[in-house]
C-alpha cells in the first residue's frame, strides 16, 4: 500500500523512505523488505537510531521533510493508506493459536486516523509550505518530544542492550533492556524489540509471539508483554491520536 501511495505520488516530488527498527537485521525484516519489492529507499536500522533522533515510539511512525531538508511535522502516528477498494479481508487460519487470535483482536481495535492523515499529506504535497499542516518551526520543536536526563539514560541502555544483543551476548542485554523499558515507558519500539528477541516456538510466527510461553511463563525475563500491555492501555490508546 506505501508502495502504490509512493508510485502514485513521486511525479508531484514526494519521496517516500521507510526504515525498519530490527536489531536483528538479516535475520529479522530483510526478508520482508526484499519480499515488497519497494522501488523506494527502504532501509534497516539495528540501532533504532532513528527513534533516537526523531522521537520514534511506536511504528508506523512518519517526520515530514521538505525539498529543503527541514522537517515540518516531527514524528506522529502515520497510518498505511487504505486498500484499494475490492481487497478482499484477511481471514485468520484456522488453527492459528489462541494468543495471536487475541492479539489479532486487540489490533483490530487501534485507533487509525487513515483518511485524516492521508487527506493532509496530499494538501501538504499540493500546497507546500502554503499548507496548513506544514507547521511553523516553533511548533515542530513542541511537538518534538523533550528528553531529560531520565529519557537520555534509557536511551543509553537501549543502545548497550542492543551491541550487546549483536554480540551475542543476550542474556546481559535483557537487563539493560528492561532499564530501557522502565525509563522511557512510552517507547512500544524499545519494549516490542526485546520481546521479539524471546521467541517461543520455531515457526515464522515465532518472534511475534512477544509474550510468555504457555508451557514455561515463569521464564519470561520482562514485566509486560504485547497483548498483556495493551489490553492494560487499552487497544484505542495505543496509537497517539494524529494532530493536525
Amino acid at each position: 500500500m506505501w508502495q502504490a501511495l509512493r508510485n502514485e505520488l513521486a511525479p508531484k516530488g514526494f519521496e517516500l523512505v521507510t526504515v525498519g527498527l530490527d536489531t536483528q537485521g538479516d535475520a529479522g525484516c530483510r526478508a520482508f523488505i526484499e519480499a515488497a519489492k519497494p522501488q523506494h529507499p527502504s532501509l534497516i536500522d539495528r540501532h533504532h537510531v532513528l527513534a533516537d533522533l526523531f522521537g520514534i515510539t511506536n511504528i508506523p511512525m512518519s517526520v515530514w521533510i521538505d525539498e529543503n531538508g527541514m522537517i515540518v511535522r516531527p514524528a506522529e502516528t502515520a497510518p498505511a493508506p487504505p486498500p484499494p477498494a475490492g481487497t478482499p479481508s484477511r481471514v485468520l487460519p484456522p488453527d492459528l493459536p489462541q494468543r495471536f487470535v487475541d492479539i489479532m483482536s486487540e489490533a483490530s481495535k487501534i485507533r487509525k486516523d487513515t483518511d485524516a492523515y492521508h487527506a493532509a499529506l496530499r494538501d501538504w504535497l499540493e500546497k507546500g509550505a502554503a499548507s496548513k499542516f506544514a507547521l511553523p518551526p516553533d511548533e515542530v520543536l513542541k511537538r518534538s518530544r523533550p528528553r531529560d536526563a531520565s529519557k537520555a539514560l534509557g536511551h543509553a541502555h537501549f543502545q548497550l542492550a542492543t551491541q550487546l544483543e549483536m554480540d551475542g551476548h543476550h542474556q546481559a542485554a535483557i537487563e539493560h533492556f528492561r532499564q530501557a523499558h522502565r525509563l522511557v515507558p512510552e517507547s512500544w519500539t524499545f519494549r516490542r524489540q526485546a520481546w521479539s528477541l524471546e521467541k517461543v516456538g520455531d515457526g515464522p510466527l515465532s518472534r511475534f509471539w512477544q509474550g510468555p510461553s504457555p508451557d514455561a511463563p515463569e521464564a519470561w525475563p520482562y514485566d509486560g508483554d504485547w497483548l498483556k500491555d495493551v489490553r492494560e492501555i487499552g487497544a484505542e490508546n495505543y496509537n497517539e491520536a494524529w494532530r493536525p
